[in-house]
């Protein structure tokens, strides 16, 4: 027996769903039983239902064929006719089935399809007499009977958890969200063109590292049994990236996937794709000049504007974008004799300003702390923070003006960072201390050099990497920027859950 389309149930409430589950175990016995394969194989010259209607020509009076596959998301069966829905990647089209057309056999047939069975169909397009282009059904395979019924027509997947744990139900039912994701991987081919055009070439340096680096993270551990050595997920590729760089490859990228094994929030998940570019003989002015114009360029080849809409407001993209100095920032917010204060007078004032700051905290990190939470997610409009202290980015090279700074950007949009970049440090006198003062800093019982110092990279900079400059920017953030999607999980196929019990 067909469900209305009124009938269909959602299985988020569970209401008769092993009913109807076991009802099309048997409609698959029946169905085998008669010879019939419910699981179907190929089905040639398939178009897409988009391009179906892009061919439909109103003025020819002549059959046009059209053969096209997809699923059943409404049927309504009118007696000796049904009107069905078929859905597919570019769109839907409603079809026509005629007992007089099809023959009696093949209609019984029909009757039987399910609404969420995929179905290939061959007919003739035509207009109803409501105007609703149309597939007058010639014959039809059944290629996969779909045993659970979908999510209730008019509401999808209303249980946002449930739409994350499966997402290829959300997909089914839900255009916007299928389009969001969609548009994600539409921003990342326009990337990879941009890249080229740019002379950029895409490499790929290993996920699975001896020594995970170019961030300060919490990395996830396996074992590789071959070497019998622990091995850790790469927190970021910058490192490998940067010897390239030594071994002559002057304009690179690597769009991939990074692994921190921290919190998930709105804003992070612990699998996401990120993409770092290195230009040889450019600095930190170079990576801001090419950040503005890919984000614009990607922009508007793909939505056609730079204006997005979020719940913070407009946000124009429109160039040049603001820069700042970190330490104005700082003054602005916290007062201008903020840097002259001493120690104690800084965490004192912090602490007024309800920062959970204390005097066992290195002096950088209490100043952080105003920034990060006080100031970061009050720049909406795309912005440049610029001159970090040297202790936050120990890649970087300093400021020539002031050695305590380094000549770095981040780039914030909408609240969050976007897209840091820099000047590379090339010194690699000077990398070594830096690496060596940050692993005094962060050390715990039991840490060694060996563990945490890649000597490997210090050797490839020993033999000289050019000056250049370096950014990496998280393409999921972009996504969410440009889709104006508020959470992360939004634009990720598969966001990482919480197992269930």
């Amino acid at each position: 027996m067909s469900e209305d389309i009124g009938n269909i149930v959602n299985p988020v409430e569970e209401t008769n769903t092993e009913d109807i589950f076991q009802q099309r175990v048997r409609k698959v016995a029946e169905l085998q039983n008669e010879g019939i394969n419910p699981y179907g194989a190929r089905f040639d010259g398939v178009q897409a239902i988009s391009d179906a209607r892009a061919s439909f020509q109103p003025e020819n009076t002549e059959a046009q064929p059209v053969i096209t596959a997809g699923r059943l998301t409404g049927i309504r069966n009118m007696g000796g006719s049904i009107f069905a829905d078929l859905k597919d990647s570019s769109g839907k089209m409603q079809l026509f089935i005629n007992k007089k057309v099809i023959g009696e056999d093949t209609f019984k047939h029909f009757k039987r399809v399910d609404i969420g069975d995929i179905i290939g169909v061959r007919g003739e397009l035509f207009i109803t007499k409501m105007g609703e282009l149309t597939i007058k059904v010639n014959s039809f395979e059944l290629l996969s009977k779909s045993l659970r019924p979908l999510p209730e027509k008019f509401h999808g997947l209303t249980n946002v958890e449930q739409r994350y744990r499966q997402r290829y139900l959300d997909l089914i039912t839900n255009d916007e969200s299928k389009n969001m994701l969609m548009r994600r991987f539409q921003i990342i081919r326009e990337i990879r063109r941009f890249m080229d055009a740019q002379g950029f070439m895409e490499v790929e340096t290993p996920m699975i590292q001896p020594i995970p680096g170019g961030a300060a993270a919490e990395p996830f551990k396996t074992y590789y049994g071959a070497l019998s050595s622990e091995m850790f997920m790469r927190i970021a590729p910058e490192l490998y990236l940067k010897k390239l760089l030594v071994g002559g490859f002057e304009k690179i990228y690597e769009m991939n996937r990074n692994f921190r094994n921290e919190g998930m929030d709105r804003k992070h998940n612990p699998e996401f794709t990120s993409m770092e570019i290195y230009q040889a003989y450019g600095d930190c002015r170079t990576m801001m000049e090419l950040i503005e114009e890919l984000v614009t360029t990607v922009a508007v080849n793909v939505f056609g504007k730079l204006q997005f809409e979020h719940v913070s407001g407009t946000i124009d993209l429109t160039r040049p974008w603001k820069r700042v100095e970190y330490q104005t920032l700082i003054r602005e917010y916290a007062g201008d004799d903020w840097f002259e204060l001493g120690f104690a007078e800084r965490v004192a004032k912090a602490k007024a300003m309800g920062l959970d700051v204390n005097d066992t905290m290195p002096e950088f990190e209490v100043t952080n702390e105003i920034y990060d939470k006080l100031i970061e997610g009050k720049l909406i409009q795309p912005t440049f923070v610029t001159r970090l202290p040297k202790e936050m980015v120990p890649l970087a090279k300093a400021c020539p003006d002031d050695p305590a700074l380094v000549d770095v950007y981040e780039l914030v949009v909408n609240g969050q960072e976007l897209c840091p970049g820099y000047s590379e440090l090339n010194d690699p006198i000077v990398q070594r201390e830096r690496f060596m003062e940050q692993f005094e800093r962060e050390k715990k019982d039991g840490d060694s050099l060996g563990d945490k110092i890649d000597e490997d990279f210090l050797t490839a900079l020993e033999f000289g990497m050019p000056p250049a400059g370096g950014l990496g920017i998280g393409i999921d953030r972009l996504a969410m920027l440009l889709t104006g999607a508020e959470s992360i999980r939004d634009v990720i196929l598969f966001p990482q859950m919480k197992l269930k019990k």
